[in-house]
C-alpha cells in the first residue's frame, strides 16, 4: 500500500519512510642482527604516495560528496510535485465544468476520459480519475475503455551515448545503493499498481475524497520515482471524483545524471592535475632527499673521503639549508677525525720520551755500583714518573674535554667576582717576592657558560703569567670590561713576551716554551690547548701578542679572552 503526503497546503507533508617469534628469556639468539630495511631503493619514495594520498584525499571527498546530491535531488522533486500541483488543480476544473452531467451529480466517463487523454498528452503526465464511489472513470495510458489492456508509455528518445551511458548510470545507481546504508537517507515506499484500479489502491486518492490535495512520493525497482498529486474534482462544493496525475523521476535523474557527469569530467581533469602536481612536488622534495640520503650512506660506509654530500648550493629552501649542514657536518667530522688521529699521534710520542728516559735510566741503574749514581738515577727516574703523571692527567682531562662540553649545563657567571677570588686565592698561597695580581673590573662583565672550565682557563693563564714574570716586584694586571656586547679579560704579565711568530703555535698540543731556569718536563704543553677549546665552546675566542714600548722593547705578553655577553 503507498504511503501518500498531504500537500504543504492543506496539510504537513510526512515522508515515509604480524606475531614476533617467541624467545626463551636468558638463551642468546644464534641469529645476526639484521640491517634495518632502507627504502632508497624502492621505486616510488613513501614520501611520494605520502605526498599523493594527501593531495588526493581532497577531491576524493570532494567529488563523493558531490555524486550524493541529495539536497538537490529533493528541490527538484518538490519543484516536479509543484508543477504537478498547477496542472491538477487545471484539470481539476476543467473536468469539473466540462465533464459533469446536467444535474451535476456524477462524472461523464467518456467525455471525461477524452479530457484526460487531452490534457494529460499535453501536461506530459499520467492522468487518472476516479469516481465518488472509487472506480476508475479514465487512465490516459489506457487507450480503450476502462477494464482494457493496451496502454500507451511514452518513452526516451534513443541517443548515441546510450552504451557509454549505460555503464554510468549503472554506477552511479550502485552509489546511490551505498548512500541508501547511511543513516539519515530518504526511504520511500515501492509503488505497486494492479490491474483493476480502484482509488483505495492509493491513499493520496483517499485522501483528496476528503476535499485535500495530497502528494505521494514511491520508489521503482529501477531507483527512480513515481510522483503523484491527488486532487478532488468538484462541482459547487460537492465531490464528484478525484483527479490523480502522476510522473516519473527520470527527467530528475537524467538532470541528475549531467551533472554527476559534468562533475566526474571535472574531477578527472583535477585528479590529472594533482598527479602531475603531486609528482613535480615530491621531485622537488623526495628526490634530493633521497640523494642526501644515499650520499649520506655511502660516507658511512666509505672508508675514504672521496664521496661527499652535495652542496645543492642552487636551491634556496629549506633541502638546500639542509644539504650545505650536512656537508659541513661531514667536513666537521673528517675534522675531528683529523684531530683525534693527529691527537693519538702527539700523546704516542709524548709518552715515548719519558719511557725512553726511564728504561734507559733503569737499565742503567742496574748495572751501576756506586749509590751516589744510582740516587741520582733514581732521582731521573722519579722525575720521569712524575712527568708521565702529569702528561696523563693532562691528556685524560683533554680527551674527555668535549664530551663533558656537550653535556654539562650553563649558567650565568660573574666573571669579575671570579677573577677576585682568584686573585684572593693567589695572594694567600704564595711567597714572599711572588707576582702581585692586581684586578680591574669595568661594570657587569657576566657570561653564560660552565663556571668550573672558566675558573680552568683563568688558573691555566695566571700560572702561565707567573711562570713568566720576573723573580721579585712583578706585577700581573687582570681586567675585564664588556665591549659591544662581549666582554673581554685581559691577563698582562711583564715576561719576556712571546717569541716572534708564535703567538698561535702556542695554543697546540704539546707545544712548550717555558723559562729557561725551570726545570724541564714540568708542564705537559696541554694548558693553552685544552683553554682555547673551553673558549671556543663558550662562542669566544683567545689571542695572545707581545706588548711593547715605543722603541719596540718587550713589555711582556698580553692574553685576550672575548666572550658572549650574558
Amino acid at each position: 500500500m503507498s504511503q501518500p503526503e498531504p500537500h504543504p497546503q492543506t496539510a504537513d507533508p510526512d515522508k515515509n519512510a604480524q606475531a614476533s617469534p617467541r624467545v626463551n628469556p636468558g638463551q642468546p639468539s644464534e641469529r645476526a642482527p639484521a640491517e634495518r630495511p632502507s627504502a632508497l631503493n624502492s621505486r616510488f619514495s613513501p614520501l611520494t604516495r605520502r605526498i599523493l594520498a594527501v593531495n588526493l584525499l581532497a577531491p576524493a571527498l570532494l567529488v563523493a560528496g558531490l555524486f550524493y546530491l541529495g539536497e538537490y535531488r529533493r528541490n527538484l522533486i518538490a519543484t516536479e510535485l509543484s508543477a504537478l500541483r498547477t496542472h491538477a488543480e487545471i484539470f481539476a476544473v476543467a473536468l469539473g465544468e466540462s465533464a459533469v452531467s446536467e444535474a451535476g451529480q456524477q462524472l461523464l466517463p467518456d467525455l471525461a476520459s477524452q479530457i484526460v487523454r487531452r490534457l494529460a498528452f499535453t501536461a506530459e503526465t499520467r492522468a487518472r480519475l476516479f469516481a465518488f464511489d472509487g472506480s476508475l472513470v479514465a487512465d490516459s495510458r489506457i487507450l480503450l475503455e476502462p477494464g482494457g489492456q493496451v496502454q500507451a508509455e511514452s518513452l526516451p528518445p534513443p541517443t548515441v551515448e546510450e552504451e557509454s551511458d549505460g555503464v554510468l548510470t549503472t554506477l552511479f545507481y550502485a552509489f546511490d545503493t551505498l548512500y541508501t546504508w547511511l543513516p539519515g537517507t530518504d526511504e520511500y515506499p515501492p509503488y505497486s499498481e494492479k490491474v483493476e484500479q480502484r482509488a483505495q489502491d492509493y491513499r493520496e486518492a483517499m485522501g483528496a475524497l476528503d476535499g485535500e490535495t495530497w502528494v505521494a512520493r514511491r520508489s521503482m525497482p529501477d531507483g527512480s520515482l513515481v510522483l503523484s498529486v491527488a486532487m478532488p474534482v468538484t462541482r459547487y462544493k460537492q465531490t464528484l471524483g478525484v483527479l490523480m496525475l502522476s510522473k516519473s523521476s527520470l527527467e530528475i535523474d537524467a538532470a541528475l545524471f549531467d551533472v554527476r557527469l559534468e562533475i566526474l569530467r571535472i574531477f578527472a581533469f583535477t585528479l590529472m592535475i594533482t598527479v602531475l602536481m603531486s609528482f613535480y612536488l615530491a621531485g622537488t622534495i623526495a628526490r634530493p632527499i633521497r640523494i642526501l640520503a644515499r650520499a649520506a650512506d655511502r660516507v658511512r660506509k666509505g672508508q675514504h673521503r672521496q664521496h661527499t654530500i652535495p652542496g645543492m648550493r642552487g636551491r634556496n629552501d629549506e633541502i638546500g639549508e639542509l644539504a650545505i649542514a650536512l656537508n659541513d657536518m661531514t667536513e666537521a667530522l673528517w675534522t675531528r677525525m683529523d684531530a683525534i688521529e693527529a691527537f693519538a699521534a702527539d700523546v704516542s710520542h709524548e709518552i715515548k720520551n719519558p719511557l725512553t728516559s726511564l728504561k734507559s735510566a733503569v737499565e742503567t741503574a742496574a748495572r751501576l755500583k756506586d749509590p751516589d749514581q744510582q740516587r741520582k738515577l733514581m732521582a731521573v727516574i722519579q722525575d720521569d714518573v712524575e712527568r708521565l703523571d702529569r702528561l696523563i692527567s693532562d691528556i685524560s682531562d683533554a680527551s674527555r674535554l668535549d664530551a663533558e662540553l656537550s653535556r654539562a649545563e650553563t649558567l650565568p657567571v660573574d666573571l669579575g667576582k671570579m677573577l677576585s677570588t682568584l686573585a684572593d686565592i693567589h695572594s694567600h698561597t704564595t711567597s714572599a717576592g711572588a707576582p702581585q695580581l692586581v684586578v680591574d673590573v669595568q661594570g657587569t662583565v657576566q657570561v653564560i657558560g660552565m663556571e668550573d672550565r672558566l675558573v680552568q682557563v683563568f688558573r691555566n693563564l695566571i700560572t702561565n703569567a707567573v711562570s713568566f714574570s720576573p723573580p721579585s716586584g712583578a706585577v700581573i694586571r687582570l681586567g675585564a670590561h664588556r665591549n659591544n656586547g662581549s666582554i673581554l679579560i685581559t691577563v698582562e704579565d711583564q715576561g719576556p713576551g712571546i717569541p716572534p711568530g708564535k703567538e698561535i703555535d702556542i695554543f697546540n698540543r704539546f707545544y712548550t716554551e717555558r723559562p729557561e731556569a725551570e726545570q724541564f718536563g714540568r708542564h705537559s704543553g696541554l694548558g693553552l690547548a685544552i683553554s682555547k677549546q673551553i673558549i671556543e665552546a663558550h662562542g669566544g675566542t683567545i689571542v695572545a701578542e707581545t706588548l711593547r714600548n715605543e722603541n719596540g722593547k718587550a713589555l711582556g705578553a698580553q692574553f685576550t679572552v672575548r666572550l658572549p655577553a650574558a
